[in-house]
């Protein structure tokens, strides 16, 4: 299941990488938040607030934290580093229903998936995600 749109343009890892980590978690939220939504929406007739209610128990930083421990043994060095320069970067929200330790790792999981999905390895992210899926 490839549930993201093909960029026409999409950057090359040094420019990714020279992105602030922030930048790169933003993009992976909106990421996550699309394949979580696709994958309901294929395997559910729910109204959409019941959608709306399921995703985002999957979505929070609490979940993101947990698919991130699933993950990072499977994290190449690349995105090792990636997400550690998101995870430890100076954030200037907090959580509001999660833990500090858990937003943070939440960030660094999101920083991978939009480094992932502006680099367009769109089949690595696909199969992270399909991974979560299937472990958590």
């Amino acid at each position: 299941m490839n549930d993201f749109p093909i960029l026409s343009d999409t950057l090359s890892t040094k420019q990714a990488r020279e992105l602030n980590p922030l930048v790169l978690a933003y993009i992976g939220d909106g990421a996550h938040t699309l394949y979580v939504r696709t994958k309901e929406v294929r395997n559910s007739t729910a109204k959409a607030d019941k959608l709306h209610v399921r995703v985002t128990s999957q979505v929070k930083a609490s979940a993101q934290a947990k698919h991130l421990e699933a993950i990072r043994p499977l994290f190449n060095e690349e995105e090792e580093g990636i997400f550690l320069r998101a995870r430890n970067s100076h954030q200037h929200s907090t959580a509001k229903n999660a833990s500090l330790a858990d937003y943070k790792s939440a960030t660094g999981f999101e920083a991978v998936l939009g480094f992932l999905y502006l680099t367009g390895q769109t089949e690595r992210l696909t199969f992270l995600l399909n991974y979560v899926t299937d472990c958590v």
